[in-house]
């Protein structure tokens, strides 16, 4: 009797030891690695929605080569060609100097149009939370226009600081679930001058954006501004776009129609002079491929 008793309490301080030599590893591996806030990646693939920008920013080190076209048809039916009319062609090069911060430029052949802007994420969108919680991101653009003779130019064209025109944004995402990501933007225009007097230099107006995933690396997007104080002296229209975005590697390829015919901030938000519809030549398809280069050892996830 006495063996059997002395072998369950051996048992029970051999149990009792092991628990609080675990515990005590538990306290340790808890002190070392603490609770990290665990945050919402890929709200939108890549830093434009199609027309306008999302909230990312990419990771540090990674350059951003894109090119972006838009083609369409004129009234004119002795200028019909096989495939369009008009081409407008954007190429730029953009730079995320930190995980938050990025930096980029570009150039536009239709309009002559040098833009740049800097973006930085401010805020990102918690996973799991069961509290709100949203991704922000600040973006400050510029454009400058070479052109004296751009056609419906609102622009006075008799000295080159007159031709700069500013676009800030706030950019306010939510990533519902691995499908589903809406954004919108709060946005102000400041441009430098105007022929016409009674056009506003400022405009405010406000873009929401979406993206919809379809299958492993497609997905419908769509984007659409309201300009609360639009211009007087031309008539123009609310840019609306929709399309399919489809992921190939490191490669994006975004497919879209819309009534844009310009890619800087403040021209295809304040001076869009066709209405989305089927009439020509307000239909226009545009296509964008992105390229992402990893210039950093540890290659972007």
């Amino acid at each position: 009797m006495k063996t059997k008793i002395y072998k369950k309490l051996m048992i029970g301080l051999c149990f009792l030891s092991t628990s609080l030599n675990a515990q005590d590893l538990l306290d340790k591996l808890n002190a070392e690695f603490p609770d990290k806030a665990v945050y919402e990646i890929a709200t939108f693939k890549t830093t434009r929605i199609a027309l306008g920008q999302s909230v990312e920013t990419r990771k540090k080190g990674a350059l951003e080569i894109t090119l972006y076209n838009r083609y369409w048809d004129t009234p004119n039916p002795e200028s019909q060609r096989f495939l369009a009319d008009k081409v407008s062609t954007r190429f730029g090069l953009d730079y995320a100097i930190t995980n938050n911060f990025t930096f980029g430029a570009g150039y536009t052949t239709f309009d002559k149009i040098t833009d740049g802007y800097v973006k930085y994420r401010l805020l990102k969108q918690l996973k799991n939370s069961k509290k709100p919680s949203f991704s922000i991101t600040l973006f400050q653009g510029i454009s400058h226009r070479k052109l004296n003779d751009i056609p419906n130019s609102i622009y006075d064209p008799t000295t080159s600081s007159n031709k700069y025109s500013f676009t800030s944004q706030v950019l306010i995402a939510h990533k519902f679930n691995t499908n589903l990501s809406l954004q919108i933007a709060p946005t102000f225009i400041r441009r430098s001058s105007n022929v016409v007097n009674e056009d506003p230099n400022n405009h405010f107006a406000i873009g929401f954006g979406g993206r919809h995933k379809i299958g492993g690396h497609t997905s419908i997007v769509s984007e659409y501004y309201y300009v609360a104080n639009p211009l007087k002296s031309i008539e123009t229209y609310n840019v609306f776009m929709v399309g399919i975005n489809w992921e190939v590697s490191d490669l994006m390829l975004q497919f879209h129609i819309t009534n844009a015919r310009n890619y800087a901030e403040d021209t295809f938000i304040t001076q869009t002079v066709d209405n989305f519809n089927f009439k020509n030549p307000n239909f226009h398809f545009g296509v964008n491929a992105t390229f992402i280069l990893h210039t950093n050892k540890n290659k972007l996830k």
